[in-house]
């Protein structure tokens, strides 16, 4: 995808924890069409505007099994008008994964992992080292991507949330429920506001 069409996309609205959207398992894509251009484009446009590194298609509300991703890219200060801070997104490198499925996985190690859907929340979570993930791209055409250390977590991250799980899941029993509790109060204080 040519980074300059990333500009042009929409800011989708991004689910949050409890969300049934983000519960689900979401369904294989089928059509590799303009449509789904359209939505990795924007999907892409939230990401970096949020900013995160990687973005699933049910945390913006369609129950695909689709994500978008990037690791490397950088917010570089400039000069803004009128005295405020503006941002450049500089050395993009967006990843589009569609229909991932993770056929190998070696080693283990913690990294805190934070998302999208959970603002505010950080935590280590056990993720395998390397994985080897087996994808479509855009026009449907299949790949293979061995993955390591930050790149193979974002994978895995993604990847769950196409299963339904959030990475809190992934943690003890009483983190879990700590989270839990902590994020159904601070929905029900921003409903009431």
């Amino acid at each position: 995808m040519d980074l300059k069409h990333i500009d042009d996309g929409t800011v989708l609205k991004i689910f949050t924890y409890p969300s049934q959207v983000l519960k689900r398992v979401a369904t294989p894509v089928e059509n590799f069409d303009e449509e789904l251009k359209e939505l990795a484009r924007n999907m892409l446009k939230t990401m970096y505007e949020a900013p995160g590194i990687g973005l699933a298609a049910p945390q913006v509300g369609i129950s695909k099994r689709i994500f978008v991703m990037d690791i490397d890219f950088n917010r570089k200060e400039k000069t803004g008008i009128d005295a405020k801070i503006e941002y450049e997104l500089v050395d993009r490198n967006p990843k589009i994964l569609i229909n991932p499925v993770i056929k190998k996985k070696k080693g283990q190690f913690k990294y805190e992992e934070g998302c999208l859907s959970l603002p505010g929340i950080y935590e280590e979570v056990a993720r395998a080292q390397k994985i080897t993930v087996e994808y479509q791209d855009l026009g449907g055409d299949k790949h293979e991507l061995q993955a390591e250390d930050l790149l193979a977590v974002c994978i895995q991250h993604e990847s769950d949330h196409l299963d339904g799980v959030v990475f809190i899941e992934r943690l003890s029993m009483l983190k879990k429920n700590l989270f839990h509790k902590k994020l159904i109060k601070r929905k029900k204080l921003y409903e009431q506001a």
